[in-house]
């Protein structure tokens, strides 16, 4: 279980907004993580902190299939992204580099940037702490839930 604020954010944010193209010239997740959700939210990256929480509409992740996206994203220390849906190639890159994402069709209309939600994996819950809602998501299949626990692919690979 943990906690964090929500960054919310719109349908249909692509990889190019998550990372910009102009800052793919590496793969070093100490220098991506200065320019995740740049072009979109100048204030992210100021104002982030471990354990915050991407909430997303429809779409999350569309576009190019990058990997920098989600090894961006996973640098800035959120716990995870919650959307109404995902991408496929941006679901799948997300559990290969081990950062978690969870579908809720449900939160992202009664909830609100700053927010606190408290997610617990093995129930399937998240609950809004300031508006007290209650909202469930599908729990993650054992073997996904490996390679996040694994730290991604390449670990879970290893091992």
């Amino acid at each position: 279980m943990f906690r964090g604020r929500v960054f919310k954010y719109e349908d249909n944010i692509d990889t190019d907004v998550i990372i910009p193209a102009r800052y793919l010239n590496t793969f070093d997740k100490n220098i991506l993580k200065n320019y995740a959700m740049i072009d979109i939210d100048n204030n992210f990256n100021k104002e982030v902190r471990e354990n915050d929480i991407i909430l997303a509409g429809d779409n999350f992740g569309c576009g190019s299939s990058r990997e920098h996206a989600p090894i961006a994203l996973k640098a800035t220390g959120i716990s995870c992204v919650i959307a109404k849906s995902f991408a496929r190639i941006f679901y799948r890159n997300s559990f290969n580099i081990g950062l978690l994402i969870l579908e809720c069709r449900d939160i992202f209309e009664e909830t609100h940037k700053y927010d606190v939600l408290e997610v617990d994996i093995n129930s399937g819950i998240i609950k809004n702490l300031n508006s007290n809602k209650i909202y469930k998501f599908d729990k993650i299949p054992k073997f996904m839930q490996k390679l996040l626990d694994d730290g991604g692919l390449i670990e879970y690979s290893k091992k």
